[in-house]
């Protein structure tokens, strides 16, 4: 039931093949896609911000010579990265009982809101969250909750404000983390930073998502996706690492409904920033054509966010001092069974809603 056995078996289909074949990229959006760009982006501005300010150590340095990205991450101790949106797209058109309203695929949207939340799994965690089941076999980069990822709400930030966001699953979860693991020579992993989405969708959305778990998870009749009668609002999407020198850093997009439309008439902010990705990996596609299937990882990620980069509004990178502990209320801490970690902000307890 999880995007980890998927990949899996994707990966023992790509074994069994003779040569790379046809170039095929898969789950390349905006998230999964785009994000895995973005975290290369925001680990190469925090690195030259730390040469910058004096403080890069040789192993930051060298990491950074070499494009060695796990290397990088692991030296400047990532530890968590959120891909954290918040869509504030709001309508003339008021959801209606029992019809689901949404700013892109609500298929889509359904299909990874019920399944299992998923996240890659860091190697500072001190325990597993409840309801956690590892895997098996594999590079063991993940776990999955026995819960709807709906349903499994974090605290995280995008530029100017906290959000709550969902951990649906998504595929960027798998393959950023897997793709950020070094190793020790007798293969264990030494480092992973713990990676999934938080995603607050816009109001209607979250309206909708909450009427479907009233139904039994059975989807509503009505369906319908915004677009024109949008009148205001932005998606803002990036990620969020943290951990390193500078706390927290986002790197991402901030753009809006009139922006969108502007650039691309009749699109939303959300299906702007989903088809410029696309644009981005499209064109490295038609110029390589015999690479086999990859995944965003695989790409050049200064090639894509070139291509996609006029379409996505204002794009932000920069530091915040957030944290999970920051202004978090817990009216009920002293009877909860599950602690907040004071002594580290970067462990998935002090992230998780209850």
């Amino acid at each position: 039931r999880t995007l980890y056995v998927r990949h899996m078996k994707l990966r023992e289909q790509k074994a069994s093949w003779s040569k790379p074949g046809a170039t095929a990229v898969v789950e390349h959006g905006a998230n999964p896609g785009l994000v895995s760009h973005w975290t290369k982006e925001a680990l190469v501005d925090i690195a030259n911000k730390t040469i910058v300010d004096g403080i890069a150590t040789e192993a930051i340095q060298a990491a950074l010579d070499a494009q060695d990205y796990p290397a990088l991450a692991e030296a400047l101790s990532i530890k968590v990265i959120h891909v954290a949106e918040r869509d504030t797209q709001v309508s003339d058109q008021p959801k209606r009982v029992n019809e689901f309203v949404n700013t892109w695929s609500i298929a889509g949207f359904h299909e990874e809101g019920i399944a299992p939340a998923e996240m890659g799994w860091g190697t500072h965690e001190k325990t597993l969250p409840r309801n956690a089941y590892e895997h098996v076999d594999g590079p063991r980069n993940q776990i999955c909750l026995a819960q709807p990822g709906a349903m499994t709400w974090v605290r995280s930030w995008v530029p100017d404000y906290e959000i709550n966001g969902m951990v649906v699953r998504h595929g960027e979860a798998f393959t950023i983390a897997d793709h950020l693991t070094t190793y020790d020579a007798d293969g264990s992993a030494r480092y992973r930073p713990t990676v999934h989405y938080a995603y607050c969708p816009s109001d209607a959305a979250i309206a909708s998502m909450r009427e479907l778990s009233a139904r039994n998870w059975e989807l509503q009749d009505s369906l319908r996706i915004m677009n024109d009668e949008i009148t205001d609002g932005e998606d803002r999407l990036g990620v969020l690492l943290m951990g390193h020198p500078y706390n927290a850093w986002w790197t991402g997009s901030l753009l809006s409904i009139h922006e969108a439309r502007r650039l691309a008439p009749h699109q939303n902010a959300t299906t702007l920033q989903v088809a410029a990705s696309i644009l981005g990996a499209v064109t490295w596609m038609v110029r390589n054509p015999q690479q086999g299937i990859n995944v965003p990882d695989d790409l050049p990620w200064e090639s894509v966010i070139k291509v996609a980069r006029p379409y996505l509004g204002t794009v932000h990178s920069g530091p915040t001092d957030w944290t999970p502990l920051q202004n978090r209320k817990q009216i009920f801490g002293r009877w909860s069974s599950e602690r907040i970690d004071p002594t580290d902000p970067w462990q998935f307890t002090n992230f998780l809603e209850r």
